[in-house]
């Protein structure tokens, strides 16, 4: 099954299933499905063809932004607080928090892997 261009998971509950969309998550899906009178612990392989239209329909008629439009609504905002020289913008720039975390430790989701000396293993080198 397929809906705005991701294809969703069969082999998991469709409460789960759903949030592999961008931008839908476990309430928004239990809301998806209830509208469309699904039973949400059915699996994706296990639906009709009629219901996997009542499902798209239900995410159409709700107006819902998934997928690229969200994403290009979020990169824009992101990019509106760069050009305006916001410390949020900033932040972004730099790859680093923006919402006040500490960054002496645990920034690791963004900073990413830690580099020091002494990590790794070192090669040895021949004469």
């Amino acid at each position: 099954m397929r809906i705005a261009g991701i294809t969703i998971p069969n082999n998991k509950r469709l409460e789960i299933a759903l949030t592999s969309i961008y931008g839908v998550g476990r309430p928004m899906a239990l809301r998806i499905l209830a509208e469309a009178k699904v039973d949400p612990g059915a699996t994706a392989d296990s639906l009709s063809t009629d219901e996997e239209n009542k499902i798209r329909a239900s995410i159409e008629e709700k107006g819902l932004l998934i997928e690229g439009e969200l994403r290009r609504e979020v990169g824009g905002h992101i990019k509106r607080l760069k050009d305006i020289s916001s410390y949020r913008g900033s932040r972004h720039t730099k790859r680093l928090p923006c919402r006040g975390q500490r960054t002496k430790t645990n920034a690791r989701t963004l900073k990413g892997v830690r580099k020091t000396m002494g990590s790794g293993r070192r090669t040895v080198e021949k004469k």
